[in-house]
């Protein structure tokens, strides 16, 4: 299931896609424009395919995502231009959408029918950091493909490792459900029956999420440390700005992305630290957002790095005490709801980095976002969902 996350994630063209944009005559503007209609794409899918994963096979859907991943990455590289790329993150949108909840609800289960939920944390933080290291090895060879071949082979070569993604979503197993929705769906059966079961899903999750506060609280705080990880999109540019050359642009990249992969794979350790402990992590992490900045070069995205490791760990932290608080069938829908004001809260900051940059340069802007970030450490202390019983109390 690690393998699974991490060869999501194993794709050459993170690391040059903003430029592969700006290159192809899309402005900044246009490039948060395309970042917004990826966001809306996928808050407009999250909860219904959540849904759909606590109705029929998760491991089905994931496979089917893996197929709209490949598509996304194909349409930009045979139609390079702004509606190739919308179109590419409207097939990503749909991915996304359909994996963020799936695939956590799954493992979850997976280790609730081995009596092991405790490990949820640390193997979630596992998963997520594999996938780092995965993106750090993609954005490290990004830059001598791109000195081969341009942008046509660093994105062949990262269609590519979609298909190997895909190859890995028809490993996962086919966990039981904890509660009573079922993992196969009977192909004879009545459509309205799974129609029925889908409501039944759809009002179960949002009504958890509606009369359950440990659970709205920790849903809220979930979306919002998800959101504060679209900075990333806007690093490239940043580099750019700070007068890097496009092909070492991918290393500095690559400093943040091994923030990511040591802050996720400390999850296990932190998964029972205390809420004003993660308030105040997450204060350094915007001090440290903001600083790397404006420094810029090497020490600046050194700064960057370690911030954004924080708030990694955190938004895994704050993942797994949600999937603790909930109690319902409908657990990807809870999870996905999480994703969809993840995904609400992530368009108004490339909404705002859009409007910004007619007047602002993309240092001042990614150095601004590092306000929300130090205002949520507020959030972090009343929101944090407690920690297990059972668990052993850290920080």
């Amino acid at each position: 299931m690690v393998g699974y996350v991490s060869t999501r994630d194993l794709i050459p063209l993170y690391g040059l896609y903003d430029l592969l944009f700006a290159d192809h005559g899309v402005s900044v503007g246009q490039i948060s424009s395309l970042f917004v209609i990826w966001s809306v794409v996928s808050f407009v899918a999250e909860v219904p395919s959540g849904a759909w994963a606590d109705t029929v096979s998760r491991r089905g859907l994931l496979v089917f995502a893996s197929v709209l991943y490949t598509a996304g990455f194909t349409v930009w590289i045979l139609v390079p231009s702004y509606a190739g790329f919308a179109a590419g993150f409207v097939l990503w949108g749909i991915s996304g959408a359909i994996q963020s909840g799936t695939f956590e609800a799954l493992l979850y289960d997976e280790l609730v029918a081995r009596a092991a939920a405790g490990d949820f944390a640390r193997l979630l933080g596992y998963a997520n950091s594999g996938a780092m290291v995965c993106n750090l090895l993609a954005t490290l060879t990004a830059a001598p493909l791109y000195v081969l071949g341009g942008y046509p082979l660093v994105g062949w070569v990262s269609v590519g490792a979609t298909v190997v993604h895909g190859c890995f979503a028809l490993l996962l197993p086919a966990a039981p459900k904890v509660e009573e929705a079922d993992e196969t769906l009977d192909v004879a059966g009545e459509q309205r029956g799974l129609a029925v079961r889908y409501a039944t899903m759809l009002r179960a999750g949002l009504g958890e999420v509606t009369r359950e506060a440990v659970v709205r609280r920790g849903v809220m705080l979930s979306a919002v440390l998800i959101a504060f990880l679209a900075f990333d999109e806007y690093f490239g540019l940043l580099a750019r700005d700070g007068g890097t050359a496009t092909a070492s642009v991918p290393l500095l990249v690559a400093i943040t992305v091994s923030g990511q992969v040591v802050g996720t794979a400390l999850a296990g350790r932190t998964a029972s630290m205390r809420a004003v402990t993660m308030g105040r992590a997450v204060a350094v992490a915007a001090i440290l957002l903001g600083g790397g900045a404006l420094l810029g070069g090497v020490p600046g995205f050194l700064a960057i790095g370690v911030g954004y490791g924080i708030l990694g760990n955190a938004m895994i932290v704050s993942e797994a005490r949600v999937q603790d608080a909930i109690t319902g069938p409908a657990r990807a829908t809870v999870t996905s709801v999480a994703g969809l004001f993840g995904e609400v809260a992530a368009v108004l900051i490339y909404a705002g980095f859009a409007v910004g940059s007619l007047w602002l340069s993309v240092t001042t802007l990614v150095a601004a976002l590092a306000v929300p970030v130090l205002l949520s450490a507020v959030l972090v202390r009343r929101w944090l969902p407690p920690v297990r019983a059972d668990a052993p109390t850290a920080g």
